[in-house]
């Protein structure tokens, strides 16, 4: 990585995706059967009135998380029929997350909280972290129906708080819902762009637990949806896609378990994966045998599926949209479009496989950024660790400790081969393990604090001992250690702009380094896709690899690329998922 400016001067980010890596799809009009998959070459109609279709709507959800959810709840409001379907129960992603919606411009929250925000001033954040993946229009078009969008999801009834917590934090306190969910707060961005609260937490509890509080948005909006009209179909799998003579979609062809018996015994081990999948968060040790476990229970459901489903044909009158989700709890998919992210851990839930992407890829569909994955490497709290000073392989710092996650995470696995170490002297290390106990911190933050600071770390007696036993070289480690030092006590700027309060003078031997790289045994890394199928910007339909768009097909949420597919902050994809989803039943409609 190069130095990101000179001290003092203007920081722009870098952004290393203005140029996607290539990355093997299957040829279109082919069947997908790699990956674990089973997805059928489209059926070709000449004539699809004369098909025997045994169910029909308007409009065709397939994947009822908070994308599928949105076009479906604005379908049926501008008066299309509307059917969805959901390989499980629906919600998904959406509905298992941390309950994080990301909202500015002056939402109702906002101003009850006494928070300054305008749409001009996010559009200027958040052009930081999207970078060039969406249009510079798309953006702003973005951020200028980002208060209303909330609105909508309010007057539907999800409930949200003026409770603001102004510090940083990767998650605020369980009794706070407005937060910096991004890395505003920090150098250089706090002095590029006035900084302020966009955060959105709804008001769900889940225990203590930092997860599956996504349901307290996804909920309400489902059950409007089914007062409005909505057919729903869960544990529905759309295997194949119908086309006409013109190369329309038309249709989809769904298989379901007719036997209760099946449907029974399917329930349950979906329901036993999915409980493993989710028992502990992905960034705790341990986390890796849980996801297994969940596995191979999955593995069981999709054995017993596969000699039970019967099929059906339902027409998509005028357009079929595609909100299945990413692909990161499909393995193998990982593996081959994002190697370097597959010691991660999934960030998703089952549904997560990839198969809505890869339907469109069926039919013709373009795909974008199949390589780019939002890898989670968060450092606070422990405020300590934001103090302290994180290095690469060789001993050289690469990052601002206190920006938020993802963009730590990118740095580290993009530009630094997945190694990263926090470096404490003793008296931060100490530090750190009070902060674990501190005001707010959450169950699972302590535990990550306590068992790196106490069992996952290395410790020697000087920066040099430290060093052999990294395998840093010593050179780089050292220069790197007094341009902190130097920073921290004021007598030369920071190079990546953090203020000497926000740092600690690493002096007092022993030395310690706390493995927080993409393999870290006890501190795993939790990943999520954000590539997709490419789409028209303005309507949400699917681009095609002939050019134009396939016609009646359109992309939402993670199963497209959007707003965070180059830097991911909480609760942006839980926006993008409603601002895509409405976008597109908007464009079927008119």
């Amino acid at each position: 990585m190069q130095a990101n400016g000179e001290a003092g001067q203007a920081f722009i980010p870098p952004n290393p995706w203005t140029q996607t890596k290539p990355a093997a799809v299957p040829p279109p009009g082919q069947a997908i059967t790699s990956w674990g998959l089973a997805i059928d070459a489209p059926l070709r109609l000449d004539d699809p009135d004369a098909y025997d279709w045994q169910d029909e709507a308007d409009m065709v959800v397939v994947g009822l998380g908070g994308a599928g959810v949105s076009a479906a709840l604005e379908g049926l409001e501008q008066g299309l029929s509307v059917i969805a379907l959901d390989l499980y129960d629906g919600g998904g992603s959406s509905a298992a997350n941390g309950g994080v919606y990301y909202a500015g411009g002056g939402t109702s929250i906002q101003r009850e909280a006494g928070v300054e925000d305008d749409a001009e001033r996010m559009e200027e954040y958040l052009r930081y972290e999207v970078g060039d993946v969406v249009a510079p229009e798309t953006l702003r078009d973005f951020c200028r129906q980002s208060a209303e969008t909330f609105e909508w999801l309010r007057s539907h009834g999800a409930p949200f708080s003026a409770t603001l917590y102004s510090k940083k934090t990767s998650y605020p306190p369980l009794d706070k819902f407005l937060y910096h969910p991004d890395s505003s707060l920090a150098g250089p961005f706090r002095d590029l762009t006035p900084p302020a609260a966009r955060g959105h937490r709804t008001v769900h509890r889940n225990g203590k637990n930092p997860f599956g509080l996504g349901v307290g948005i996804y909920a309400p909006l489902k059950a409007a949806a089914l007062a409005r009209g909505l057919r729903f179909q869960e544990n529905a799998d759309v295997r194949q896609l119908a086309l006409d003579a013109d190369g329309r979609v038309v249709g989809v062809r769904v298989e379901r378990l007719a036997d209760p018996l099946l449907r029974e015994r399917h329930a349950r081990l979906i329901a036993t994966a999915n409980r493993w999948m989710t028992m502990l968060p992905s960034t705790l040790p341990g986390a890796q045998l849980t996801v297994g476990i969940g596995y191979r229970y999955l593995a069981k459901a999709h054995k017993l599926a596969a000699a039970g489903r019967t099929s059906a044909w339902l027409r998509a009158r005028r357009g079929v949209v595609l909100s299945a989700g990413g692909f990161i709890c499909n393995p193998e998919m990982i593996r081959h479009f994002a190697p370097e992210y597959a010691a991660g851990l999934p960030n998703g839930t089952l549904g997560d496989n990839g198969s809505g992407i890869m339907l469109g890829v069926s039919a013709g569909g373009k795909t974008g950024l199949m390589e780019r994955v939002s890898a989670w490497r968060f450092l606070s709290p422990p405020q300590a660790w934001g103090q302290a000073m994180m290095v690469d392989g060789e001993g050289r710092r690469f990052v601002n400790e206190s920006w938020y996650g993802a963009r730590i995470g990118d740095e580290m696995v993009e530009r630094h081969r997945g190694r990263g170490y926090i470096i404490m002297d003793r008296k931060l290390w100490r530090q750190s393990l009070r902060d674990a106990f501190g005001e707010g911190v959450l169950t699972f933050q302590r535990d990550i604090t306590l068992v790196n600071g106490l069992i996952g770390s290395t410790k020697a007696a000087t920066p040099e001992a430290l060093a052999r036993k990294m395998g840093f070289s010593p050179d780089l480690f050292l220069d790197s250690l007094a341009t902190y030092n130097r920073a921290a006590r004021g007598e030369e700027p920071d190079p990546f702009h953090k203020a000497p309060g926000e740092m600690s003078e690493l002096g007092q031997g022993p030395f310690y380094a706390v493995d927080a790289s993409m393999d870290a045994r006890l501190f795993p890394l939790s990943c999520m896709t954000v590539g997709g199928l490419d789409v028209d910007e303005g309507t949400g339909a699917v681009k095609s690899l002939s050019g134009g768009v396939v016609p009646g097909l359109y992309a939402a949420g993670r199963n497209a690329v959007g707003i965070c597919s180059n830097l991911y902050v909480s609760g942006l994809s839980y926006a993008d998922c409603v601002y895509s989803g409405r976008r597109a039943a908007r464009a079927i409609a008119a």
